[in-house]
């Protein structure tokens, strides 16, 4: 994976550099980094690693709260010169096809981990190691990672980019993703309390 194209992407946040990962230039999918234009790897960088949602992001879903996440770490990383990194992988890894499914399974009443698995599928395919690869690229050595996902922390931690700290991302609970955010909480065990 490498570098495949770059632009500066004016935001309501300020000025990004956008830079396009993947395996080859015809990937019409590629994992992105939005790299705030006060950007500095040689000190420690606020990272967001965040993977794709569209409903939430994109649409403004109120099953979850990706894109509150989304926002919120743009803003940040905006403040601080940090970068976003923005991983194509849909629905904890499953894809949009299974995530509306999923969502289906959850209207009858069951949690956003049991209807994975009803269908077959893990509670959590994501991966992180594409994240650790672009971090390298952009040279960054040490992070304070904006996650309440122990995982990613995890990922890191045993790659060779060090975790200054961890700094929480909470987003107020809606009465639309309040089972959601429980079963995050209570079986996935992210840190927060609602």
């Amino acid at each position: 994976m490498k570098r495949q194209a770059e632009a500066v992407l004016p935001t309501d946040w300020g000025n990004f550099n956008m830079i396009a990962f993947a395996d080859n230039e015809e990937d019409k999918m590629p994992h992105l980094a939005m790299v705030h234009e006060n950007f500095d790897h040689s000190k420690s960088v606020l990272i967001r690693i965040h993977s794709e949602c569209m409903t939430g992001d994109l649409f403004h879903s109120h099953r979850c709260e990706c894109g509150e996440q989304l926002d919120a770490a743009m803003k940040l990383t905006a403040e601080q010169g940090g970068a976003v990194i923005y991983l194509r992988q849909e629905g904890r890894g499953i894809g949009l096809i299974n995530k509306l499914k999923a969502y289906k399974i959850q209207d009858t009443g069951v949690n956003t981990a049991d209807a994975n698995t009803h269908l077959g599928l893990e509670i959590d395919a994501r991966e992180y190691d594409i994240a650790i690869e672009i971090m390298k690229d952009l040279g960054i050595k040490k992070i304070k990672l904006l996650t309440n996902n122990p995982d990613k922390i995890e990922a890191i931690e045993l790659s060779e980019i060090e975790v200054e700290k961890r700094i929480p991302l909470i987003i107020p609970p809606k009465k639309e993703n309040h089972g959601y955010l429980k079963t995050k909480q209570d079986l996935m065990g992210h840190l927060f309390k609602i």
